[in-house]
């Protein structure tokens, strides 16, 4: 470094700090603290890692520390009076949220439910139970699955789905809803509900959730909605009376911290012939995002969602670097990006400041 310089020493921790900021991908601030050990300490006092991740989703905001290993309590405030303690925390934090951002993306699209919890209301339980609804068919052997509510007189009563999603931190892009056809029935009829919403959020404490909540008659045993903080609630979707699967598109990707999902079907549309009654039947749902790394966990602090975020480094990482020859040969081609990222920020922070500049002088100029 002592031939080509170092930039950070030349321009200062301002202008190096736009410079840096500029970079998108979270395996660069890795290879910038690789760089020296100057460089290393620059990305970690001034927490690099937890500020990208904090760009990509402002839900990481809820996470009130971190911790690595199987440590069931956090350092205190008063601890960190000791200065190698705090460097050890900001060191700390540096691996954390390297691996998070790491875990954010990009996006691999898989179905995110891990089990069904309850329905607000079931018709006949337990053939027309939620739990059919994780079936990608709407049979299975020569028999219908499907989830049914009871019958209602008036269109308007609502119903939900609640879910619990693979992992405590899920990314969330797409939902989709199969609503049922009934061919069991004259006239094919299709029980769409007229339009959909989805909630992502928490138990509001620790909880083992349990999977049997309906009676015998399909009923919810008590209100377990009221159980779950609701963080995130989308916009409401329309719903065509189409037996296809419906693909829901969130406005944009949501990390749900916590791992609950609910379904709100809002409105009913078709009424059952035999009783008069207004009825929604969902054939299938899936949840199309990314689960968080096995080697993450959750523990939520409290009702508004502050957490604390678990890394257990002795889980094993999908694809995490290997030492292939393959991955040997990328590496100088991987340098070369990273330089180009770097040079392409770099040139962006100088212009910036240039324009900055000379607008400054045109201004002293008019007021003169």
């Amino acid at each position: 470094m002592e031939d080509c310089g170092d930039f950070i020493q030349w321009l200062g921790p301002d202008m190096s700090m736009k410079i840096l900021a500029c970079l998108e991908d979270p395996s660069d601030f890795v290879r910038v603290g690789a760089v020296s050990s100057s460089w290393r300490q620059y990305v970690i006092e001034n927490g690099f890692c937890k500020r990208l991740c904090l760009e990509m989703f402002p839900e990481v905001s809820s996470i009130a520390d971190a911790i690595e290993g199987d440590k069931n309590t956090i350092d205190t405030v008063e601890v960190e009076v000791d200065e190698s303690v705090k460097l050890a925390r900001l060191e700390r934090d540096h691996r954390v949220y390297a691996f998070l951002s790491r875990g954010l993306s990009p996006f691999l699209k898989k179905d995110c439910i891990l089990e069904a919890i309850c329905a607000s209301s079931t018709d006949n339980y337990p053939e027309e139970s939620i739990r059919n609804t994780l079936v990608p068919n709407d049979m299975v052997g020569r028999s219908a699955s499907y989830w049914s509510s009871k019958g209602a007189s008036d269109p308007a009563v609502p119903e939900t789905l609640t879910y619990e999603l693979a992992a405590k931190f899920c990314v969330i892009t797409e939902i989709h809803v199969q609503p049922f056809q009934a061919y069991f029935q004259f006239g094919f009829p299709i029980y769409s509900a007229k339009a959909v919403r989805f909630r992502l959020g928490h138990p509001k404490q620790p909880m083992e959730l349990e999977r049997n909540r309906t009676d015998e008659f399909g009923g919810v045993k008590e209100p377990f909605s009221d159980k779950f903080v609701w963080t995130y609630t989308s916009p409401e979707f329309p719903m065509a009376q189409d037996k296809k699967l419906q693909k829901f598109k969130l406005p944009k990707a949501v990390l749900c911290v916590g791992g609950i999902l609910q379904l709100e079907l809002l409105g009913r549309v078709q009424r059952q012939e035999m009783d008069g009654l207004f009825y929604i039947c969902v054939a299938h749902v899936q949840v199309v995002g990314r689960p968080l790394l096995p080697a993450f966990d959750a523990e939520i602090l409290d009702q508004s969602g502050k957490c604390i975020l678990k890394y257990y480094p002795e889980e094993k990482h999908p694809g995490s670097p290997s030492k292939s020859g393959e991955e040997h040969s990328s590496r100088q081609s991987c340098f070369h990006r990273f330089t180009s990222r770097i040079r392409r920020s770099w040139d962006q922070a100088i212009l910036n400041t240039v324009i900055s500049a000379g607008a400054a002088f045109e201004d002293n100029n008019e007021a003169a």
